[in-house]
């Protein structure tokens, strides 16, 4: 696509928001069958296709498909596919580091280890995280959910906790005032 139609596509993007436009995408039934659930969520017109869109950005961002993504404080690390499979054992094309100070492409063997490090490293995480809460006590629960209940109550004890954490800055701000301030 040229400059000129790049720039003229955003330019009535930017003028006219609500504009809807028609897709038309062919693929074969087996593709199609997982692609359009996706492609639905995706271009849904709320918080949750948001929520998808930006999810993607790493993969938009990447040369290769992403196997994995991990994101930490102000590291992340990506690995590569597609999988390259040697008898039972798939193997990444490769990986990428961002840390501060530091870009690192990697090999499929120095990918391959620390996606290893990193499966085991969130598998210690959230079992300890459990043990630490007691959920290990707790009986199984169904993984579907009321999804309408469910965000009701999140959003609930969300804004609790906002509303605390304004109660708390309060008085703090007025302490710093001082007595005499008037």
């Amino acid at each position: 696509m040229s400059v000129f139609c790049r720039a003229l596509d955003r330019l009535t993007g930017l003028l006219w928001p609500s504009r809807k436009v028609t897709l038309r995408v062919s693929a074969d039934t087996r593709a199609a069958r997982y692609a359009l659930p996706l492609i639905k969520k995706i271009l849904a017109d709320n918080d949750d296709g948001e929520t998808y869109r930006t999810a993607l950005i790493d993969w938009h961002r990447a040369e290769r498909p992403p196997l994995a993504l991990y994101h930490g404080t102000t590291s992340f690390c990506r690995i590569d596919g597609p999988s390259q499979w040697v008898g039972d054992h798939p193997f990444p094309l490769g990986g990428l580091i961002l840390s501060p100070g530091v870009t690192a492409h990697l090999d499929p063997f120095e990918a391959e280890a620390l996606h290893e490090h990193m499966q085991s490293a969130i598998e210690r995480a959230i079992r300890a995280w459990l043990t630490d809460r007691s959920r290990r006590a707790h009986p199984a629960v169904p993984v579907e959910f009321d999804r309408r209940e469910a965000d009701r109550v999140a959003k609930a004890m969300i804004a609790a906790w906002a509303a605390l954490q304004e109660r708390n800055r309060r008085p703090a701000a007025e302490d710093a005032k001082g007595p005499h301030h008037v």
